[in-house]
C-alpha cells in the first residue's frame, strides 16, 4: 500500500526538488524503467510508481545534481546527465506531433501568402514562425494580423521550432511560417506548446529545506 506521500490519485503533486505542491498539469512525471534508469513519462501513463519535478529544465537538472531521484523513489536508481535536455526533446517531439496531427487534420497551411490569406480569413488559431525566420516576414505577418485583428483578441504566435522541425512535422520542406485554423486540434497542440515554453524558460529556484534531507 503508498502511503500518503506516494500518493499519485490527489489533485496535487509534491516537486522532489522544491517540495512544492502544484497541479500536476504544471509538473513532469518520471518513474523507474525496468533497467533501473529514470524515464520521464511526460503523458503520465507508464506503470509504475512515479516521482514529480516542476516542469521546468533548470529544476529538472537540479533533480539530477542533488540526487533527487533516488531520495524520492527511496532506492538506487540510474539518472543520465542529460535528463533535462532527454525531457525538453521529449515535449518538443510531443508538440511536434500535435502540429503533425493537425496538419493531417486539414486545418493548417504553410508558405507566406497562404498565412497572408488565412489572417485575411479571419479564422487563425495560431501562428507559428520558425526560430531562423527572418524578421522581415515576421513583422509583415504581425502587421497583417493588426490589420484584420485590431484590438480583438489575436493568434497566438508561436516561435519554437526550426524549420526543418517543421518541415518533418508537416512533410513539406523550407517551412518558415504557418497558421493553424481556431479549434480543438490547435487547441491541443498549443497547450503543449505552452508546457515546452516553460520548460525552457528560466525560473527562480526556491527550494525548501527539507528537499535536501536524507529519505528515512
Amino acid at each position: 500500500m503508498p502511503t500518503p506521500k506516494d500518493d499519485e490519485t490527489g489533485p496535487e503533486r509534491t516537486c522532489i526538488v522544491t517540495r512544492q505542491k502544484a497541479d500536476p498539469e504544471t509538473m513532469i512525471r518520471f518513474v523507474v524503467g525496468p533497467d533501473v534508469t529514470v524515464v520521464p513519462d511526460i503523458r503520465r501513463k507508464l506503470p509504475g510508481r512515479g516521482v514529480w519535478v516542476t516542469a521546468n529544465a533548470g529544476i529538472v537538472a537540479q533533480a539530477v545534481k542533488k540526487s533527487s531521484f533516488a531520495r524520492g523513489f527511496k532506492t538506487k536508481v540510474l539518472v543520465s546527465p542529460t535528463l533535462a535536455a532527454d525531457t525538453e526533446d521529449l515535449l518538443a517531439r510531443d508538440c511536434l506531433q500535435a502540429l503533425s496531427m493537425a496538419n493531417k487534420a486539414g486545418i493548417v497551411v504553410a508558405g507566406f501568402a497562404k498565412v497572408e490569406s488565412a489572417i485575411a480569413g479571419g479564422k487563425v488559431g495560431a501562428i507559428l514562425h520558425a526560430t531562423d525566420a527572418g524578421d522581415d516576414g515576421i513583422r509583415k505577418i504581425d502587421g497583417a494580423i493588426r490589420r484584420q485583428y485590431g484590438d480583438a483578441t489575436r493568434p497566438v504566435s508561436i516561435k519554437l521550432f526550426a524549420s526543418l522541425q517543421l518541415d518533418l512535422a508537416l512533410g513539406r520542406t523550407n517551412v518558415i511560417h504557418a497558421a493553424l485554423a481556431a479549434g480543438p486540434a490547435s487547441k491541443a497542440f498549443l497547450t503543449r506548446c505552452q508546457r515546452l515554453r516553460i520548460y525552457r524558460s528560466e525560473v527562480s529556484l526556491e527550494v525548501s529545506a527539507d528537499a535536501t534531507a536524507e529519505p528515512a
